[in-house]
């Protein structure tokens, strides 16, 4: 494993302490780890959702094009 640095705000650090003072996570470490790799999991879902969004967006792009094109008296 790598090792890193990483600059939080507080009010996420005493939300990630509270969590392993709970027993949730056994260290500040395996909280953060499980937070990376939720993320990296979730990636795929992420540009999924990207990918739909710039659809739409090219689908809606098109169709005001169209509408300007042949719908203008």
């Amino acid at each position: 494993m790598e090792k890193i640095t990483v600059r939080l705000p507080r009010r996420y650090l005493e939300i990630i302490d509270f969590l392993v003072e709970n027993d949730y996570f056994s260290s500040r470490t395996e909280a953060i780890r499980t937070a990376v790799r939720d993320l990296v999991m979730g990636a795929g879902k992420i540009m999924d959702s990207l990918k739909t969004l710039e659809t739409i967006e090219r689908t809606m792009r098109e169709k005001r094009e169209l509408k300007e094109r042949y719908l203008k008296p």
